[in-house]
């Protein structure tokens, strides 16, 4: 059952100023938290979620420090050079710019590493006060994870010569949530600030792999828990309600608020659900305005050279190092996600239907994206006709013994056409508008040593088809073996 006072799940993740501003002033964050783990007694209990199991933490005060390390090795049989920077290091479902094997070291497969204080402080009654700041970084290359920064340094790359960039809510913030509210197991939970959507809570709960980045497409690409783009996995300036009523409805309401940089438009995403016997079930509805996803710098605009479809703010602002690409769209989001427990058994089962339109509020060249990142180049025109995904998955997660689980899962979504012109209705590999379908299955095997340590093993694979394979001139399928471990305090 859900617990009627909590924190909001930390689920996986799928990922400016320059590294300067942005790392440094989180080193000396990190630093504080460390002298307060000396300084602190190891008492309390650590807040459970999707991919962190309860466990004994720090608490003092009614502050709980927790934090996670996961990092794994990873072969690709088709990928890209890896990435320092963004949060799961490889793209772990097939690119256009997967060219060749690569072996190396990656994070965060099954959970995003991090570092964080989470805070519970009773009030009056059933009453508390509760809150969440936390960082996530990348532990094969120590640096804070930046999605937006792995697009950068790629600026001007072609798919030939390009590495392991993708776009991501996580854009080197020193904290990837952060909020403050107020919890009632009477009425509710209720927060303020930069927090998961309900749709990426939903994802994280009824995903078979509990969002995993190496192990699920739902985790690894973040348009599904943003309900349409990456970034809107997290939102800042919002509002979020949660209620669990009699042990069995589930509500909640999300409202983002605009006139703030990085956050674009308005948002807004209600839930209800019900759970009893076993089952869970919840239906979900968001729509988000002026949503965005970022791309790197093509070479042409790197050279601030006029590109069919984009409006630019050069000359009057310069390509810079923190400079990207956006696509701008309003964007609708259903789903409906579902779980059922049955002895050693877990069935999921989930569809998400989203369609993209060109907003109705167009955002300018040069507009300051989330992390700091300007958008030199924009594009307010892309959805002449509406781009539609739906989105499917289902899966089993299996315990044959204590400690040990066993996940099966295939992931998958079909586009429309939206190509119009002498394109209209295609659904071959003449453009990226055709219509296409996307195929994505995996297995892996997570085993708990003890309360705070994980291994796992497992492998996803992926591929492209028609409208959604254009562009893809070396592979259209790619493979991911990758075994890890993983440290949760």
């Amino acid at each position: 059952m859900m617990q009627a006072i909590r924190l909001h799940s930390r689920s996986a993740d799928d990922t400016g100023c320059g590294e300067t501003g942005v790392y440094g002033s989180a080193r000396g964050w990190v630093g504080f938290l460390l002298a307060l783990v000396i300084a602190a007694p190891a008492q309390g209990q650590a807040k459970s979620g999707p991919d962190l199991a309860a466990d004994n933490s720090l608490t003092w005060n009614g502050i709980t420090l927790y934090g996670v390390v996961d990092i794994g090795l990873q072969y690709e049989t088709h990928g890209a050079p890896f990435s320092d920077y963004h949060p799961a290091g490889s793209a772990n479902i097939v690119q256009k710019n997967s060219r060749q094997s690569v072996t190396g070291l990656t994070p965060n497969n099954m959970g995003q590493s991090r570092i964080g204080l989470s805070a519970l402080e009773p009030l009056a009654g059933d009453w508390a006060l509760v809150g969440r700041v936390e960082t996530f970084f990348n532990p094969q290359s120590g640096n804070i994870s930046d999605a937006s920064k792995s697009m950068a340094l790629n600026n001007g790359k072609t798919p030939a010569t390009s590495g392991t960039n993708l776009n991501s809510s996580v854009a080197g913030q020193l904290f990837q949530s952060s909020y403050l509210g107020f919890s009632s197991r009477t009425y509710g939970t209720l927060t303020f600030g930069r927090q998961l959507t309900l749709v990426a809570d939903g994802i994280s709960k009824y995903d078979p792999n509990y969002g995993s980045q190496a192990f699920s497409l739902i985790g690894m690409s973040g348009p599904y828990a943003g309900a349409g783009d990456t970034e809107d996995k997290r939102l800042d300036s919002s509002v979020k309600y949660n209620l669990l009523l009699a042990s069995v409805f589930h509500v909640g309401a999300l409202y983002k608020f605009n006139g703030s940089n990085g956050a674009a438009n308005t948002a807004f995403q209600a839930q209800l659900g019900a759970e009893f016997a076993g089952a869970s079930v919840d239906a979900y509805y968001s729509k988000v305005n002026s949503a965005i996803s970022s791309a790197p710098l093509t070479a042409a605009m790197v050279q601030g050279e006029p590109v069919a479809g984009f409006t630019t703010c050069v000359p009057s602002c310069s390509v810079g190092n923190n400079s990207l690409a956006g696509t701008i769209s309003d964007n609708t989001a259903y789903a409906l996600m579902g779980l059922y427990k049955l002895d050693v058994f877990k069935f999921f089962l989930g569809y998400e239907y989203l369609k993209f339109e060109n907003p109705s509020q167009p955002l300018p060249a040069g507009f300051i994206d989330i992390g700091g990142y300007v958008l030199t180049y924009v594009n307010n025109n892309a959805y002449v006709k509406a781009k539609i995904l739906n989105v499917y998955w289902g899966g089993l997660r299996y315990t044959p013994m204590p400690h040990l689980d066993l996940t099966v899962a295939y992931y998958g979504f079909h586009q429309n056409s939206f190509a119009t012109g002498a394109n209209a209705g295609c659904s071959s590999r003449v453009a990226g508008a055709c219509s296409g379908n996307f195929d994505d299955l995996s297995f892996d095997a997570d085993y708990a040593f003890t309360k705070r340590f994980d291994a796992y093993v497992g492998v996803m694979y992926s591929g492209v088809h028609n409208g959604l394979a254009n562009g893809y001139d070396f592979y259209t399928t790619n493979l991911n073996p990758t075994i890890g471990m993983r440290f949760k305090f």
